[in-house]
């Protein structure tokens, strides 16, 4: 069993199915192409342990086809995206408090216990 991310025109992922495994064909044709071809969409595999193309490929993401990757949507309009992931563009405190982004600051602020 494998998971397939169908992509729209502007290689945004409009679903994710579950489907044969990787290594079987259909009429001869790899599944993505047969997939595709079905649908009359782009198929990309993507894969839960992220073993491929970066990350799981969840509906709203968008595949990368020079990097061969799926990216989630950006989070804020400040972060930066590496690889297949997002970062802030200050990393957040490691001292076992709980913080959350302030993109009109641009800083982690600490989140109050009430």
């Amino acid at each position: 069993m494998a998971h397939y991310a169908f992509l729209d025109d502007d290689n945004i992922v409009t679903e994710v199915i579950t489907g044969i495994d990787e290594t079987e064909t259909i009429e001869g044709l790899s599944t993505e192409t047969w997939y595709g071809n079905f649908r009359g969409q782009v198929c990309k595999r993507t894969s839960y342990n992220n073993n491929i193309r970066g990350t799981y490929a969840g509906i709203g993401y968008s595949y990368n086809s020079d990097e061969d990757i799926f990216v989630s949507p950006q989070p804020f309009p400040s972060w930066i995206r590496s690889g297949s992931s997002w970062n802030a563009p200050t990393p957040m405190p490691t001292d076992d408090k709980r913080y959350t982004w302030d993109e009109d600051s641009l800083t982690w602020i600490e989140n109050s216990l009430e």
